[in-house]
């Protein structure tokens, strides 16, 4: 029965990245595998169904925290892009050709996710694009390009990717240390895609023709404070989970309360037809619920293989058959971009223990680079790039072809970048 739950996670894996071929929504297929997934578990389950109810409520728990970050982050993105903020940066970014932009946004999605994280800074920067560019196949390029790069900025910051805070609220790493032993190699896993994207990529950029921000135009005025007062929410998150040490799902939901009182305020004497489309409540209503739904999906799906073992074991034995950390810990950041990495660094917390390994050592800084950059293989490896593939519809094979292997480029750059430095350091 244990086989028929990993059989149905492959076929569902498979329906996911032939989604367009096979003309069947991704959510469909990832709720599918999530239910039948977790009915197969309790059939074969010996501690029977209290146990098993017990466990999806845990996971239930922790992809709702996911899931309620996600909802209010495009709900504060959207709601800043329905006033026309983000005008506030396209109006300063210059760049007449495409490679100059591309590595402008690059570096700003690199430093902007060290900041916030990796899938809020690409709901951000994706958003952004569409106010900069107008052919949609240039936007999906781009799209890609911004997973790389928010991936490689959140896995140098405790705060930039769940991976790396996991580490560091664990105690397996310590903040400034992390910055400065992680940070080279995730420059260069950026680096190189963006040479190599160098040589391929030309032409000039074309704006979008003129957008509509709404029925109703805002002022200069709105769009500077809608635009500031998002950032500033999204930016608060990290300042309110390290001061409060609550989970950041909270976090987002206050800044997201103190966003929306914000814009009732300062349309509250707007006749209705006119602030309508401005509202939080309008913004919701256009989020893409579908890729939500596909979140939750795909989530609770990958959680049944952390709750029957099999993530575990596999981490135990890979340590079984190759002893070799360095070799370990490279081959999770690859599975990272088929399963969650979540779990699977959780398990290596859980075989090396902190008294044998301790903080700041080896095989904690590098599983951060690993784990943290290796989902940006594949489109659905990473929270960042399920967001990416939700706003602009990127299709997995797609992504596998064009954006895969810049990104394993530059995964196994970095790698040869942290080996190298650690020696010559140690």
């Amino acid at each position: 029965m244990m086989t028929m739950v990993a059989v149905v996670f492959v076929i569902a894996y498979a329906m996911i990245a032939l989604e367009h071929p096979i003309k069947i929504n991704k959510s469909a297929s990832a709720l599918l595998a999530a239910g039948l997934m977790w009915t197969l578990y309790s059939l074969a389950s010996p501690g029977g169904v209290e146990e098993i109810t017990h466990q999806l409520t845990e996971k239930l728990a922790e992809t709702a925290a996911i899931v309620f970050f996600l909802i209010s982050a495009m709900t504060i993105v959207e709601v800043t892009d329905s006033h026309g903020g983000f005008e506030v940066i396209t109006s300063r970014i210059k760049a007449t050709k495409m490679i100059s932009l591309l590595w402008i946004i690059s570096f700003i999605t690199f430093f902007l996710s060290a900041i916030l994280d990796n899938m809020t800074t690409t709901i951000v920067m994706v958003t952004l694009m569409k106010r900069l560019l107008k052919d949609h196949h240039q936007r999906l390029f781009f799209a890609g390009i911004i997973v790389i790069a928010a991936n490689a900025g959140g896995a140098w910051s405790p705060i930039g990717d769940v991976t790396t805070t996991m580490l560091w609220i664990g105690g397996q790493i310590t903040t400034v240390n992390i910055m400065k032993t992680v940070w080279i190699a995730s420059m260069i896993n950026l680096l190189v895609p963006l040479l190599l994207a160098s040589f391929f990529l030309k032409g000039n950029v074309v704006p979008p023709e003129k957008i509509e921000d709404g029925e109703v135009a805002t002022t200069q005025f709105e769009k500077t404070l809608m635009f500031f007062l998002g950032m500033g929410a999204l930016i608060f998150v990290p300042i309110f989970k390290s001061i409060t040490h609550l989970p950041p799902y909270l976090g987002i939901l206050l800044a997201l309360g103190f966003v929306w009182l914000v814009g009732e305020i300062l349309h509250r004497n707007k006749p209705e037809e006119e602030k309508d489309h401005l509202t939080l409540a309008k913004a919701l209503k256009r989020i893409d619920m579908a890729s939500v739904v596909f979140f939750i999906g795909i989530l609770l799906a990958v959680a049944t293989l952390s709750a029957n073992g099999m993530l575990p074991q596999l981490a135990h034995w890979l340590d079984a058959k190759l002893g070799n950390q360095s070799l370990i810990v490279i081959i999770i950041g690859i599975m990272s971009a088929i399963v969650d990495n979540i779990p699977l660094v959780a398990a290596s917390m859980g075989m090396y223990p902190l008294s044998q390994f301790p903080a700041d050592t080896f095989i904690w800084e590098f599983m951060a680079y690993c784990a943290g950059t290796g989902g940006s293989m594949l489109i659905i490896g990473s929270a960042a790039g399920v967001a990416a593939m939700g706003i602009e519809k990127i299709e997995f094979f797609w992504y596998a072809r064009r954006i895969g292997p810049l990104a394993l480029a530059g995964y196994f750059a970095g790698v040869v970048a942290y080996i190298v430095q650690y020696n010559l350091l140690h």
